[in-house]
């Protein structure tokens, strides 16, 4: 899943609700603390919560409850440029 198909999954206007935590996409749907994409009014479904999820007050293996839905794919870096003579 591309990063613009998750944020299509933002939770709201009967959307799924799906958030990234370390390349993995969860469906958090289901839980009444995403309702309407929306976790306690600190974070938004839709995005990667990679960085998030290590100052959340409760362990990672919240997370791991809800089901896995697919790959958060990251985009290719650029290729570097060669230099030489051709």
């Amino acid at each position: 899943m591309t990063r613009e198909e998750l944020a299509q999954h933002d939770g709201k206007d009967g959307r799924k609700a799906y958030v990234a935590v370390n390349g993995k996409v969860y469906d958090v749907s289901a839980s009444p603390l995403w309702a309407s994409g929306d976790h306690q009014g600190l974070h938004n479904a839709g995005g990667d919560m990679t960085e998030e999820i290590k100052s959340a007050p409760h362990v990672r293996a919240v997370v791991d409850r809800f089901p896995v839905v697919g790959q958060l794919e990251e985009p290719e870096p650029p290729k570097k440029k060669k230099w030489g003579l051709f």
